[in-house]
C-alpha cells in the first residue's frame, strides 16, 4: 500500500523514515537584504545611524533553511510579532546555499 504525500506516491518506509525526520530543528533565516561596509562605516555606526541595504522596499525576502535559500516571501504582523507570507518557494534544482 502506498502513503501518498503531495502528488508524489511513497512507499510506507520512506514514509516512516520522513515521520522520524519532522522533528528535527532547522534554523530558517529570513534576509531583508545586504550591503558592505568599510570597518571605518561600521565603527562609526551608532544607535540613530541607517544602514541602506541592497533591496527596494517593495521586493521580496528571501527565506533559507540552514544557509539554504528555498523561497521568498513579504513581511507580515502577527499581533505585535513579524512573520513571512511565503509567496514563492524556489525549486529543488534551482536553490543555492550561501
Amino acid at each position: 500500500m502506498n502513503d501518498m504525500t503531495g502528488a508524489f506516491p511513497v512507499d510506507a518506509s520512506v514514509a516512516a523514515n520522513f515521520r522520524l525526520l519532522q522533528d528535527v530543528d532547522v534554523k530558517l533565516t529570513v534576509e531583508i537584504g545586504s550591503t558592505q561596509l568599510s570597518l571605518r562605516e561600521l565603527l562609526a555606526l551608532g544607535e540613530a545611524s541607517v544602514i541602506e541595504l541592497d533591496r527596494h522596499a517593495n521586493e521580496l525576502l528571501d527565506v533559507f533553511v540552514n544557509g539554504t535559500l528555498i523561497g521568498r516571501g513579504e513581511v507580515v504582523t502577527v499581533g505585535e510579532k513579524f512573520g513571512v507570507r511565503m509567496t514563492e518557494l524556489v525549486s529543488p534544482d534551482k536553490r543555492a546555499s550561501r
